[in-house]
């Protein structure tokens, strides 16, 4: 199965739920989705998930000065995106549920 298909699908919940955890600056997003598990997630595809999620009113953003080098664009999650992502988890649990039905073994259907 293609996961980059299923993590298009999921990257909008699975930035969100990072995010509502901690703030967060791009990489440092990128770098906690892996270390969740989600280790094909792309840069640019993060990226253009924030700032997607920013113009659509889920994230908040400002800036801090780096002791490394130039700036960094800190992102937090606002009212509108926990709602979006309780909605996301009340989806994703529907569905999981759904999908473990369907893809059950016939000896497990049968036990």
């Amino acid at each position: 199965m293609d996961r980059s298909q299923l993590l298009r699908g999921t990257l909008d919940a699975a930035t969100l739920a990072v995010v509502s955890r901690q703030d967060g600056y791009g990489y440092d997003v990128v770098r906690r989705l892996r270390a969740a598990g989600l280790t094909d997630v792309g840069d640019a595809s993060v990226y253009g998930t924030l700032r997607r999620l920013y113009k659509a009113g889920a994230l908040r953003s400002y800036v801090e000065p780096s002791d490394e080098g130039p700036h960094r664009r800190y992102y937090g999650i606002t009212p509108r995106g926990r709602d979006q992502l309780a909605e996301a988890r009340a989806a994703w649990t529907d569905f999981a549920h759904a999908m473990s039905n369907l893809l059950e073994t016939e000896a497990e259907v049968v036990a």
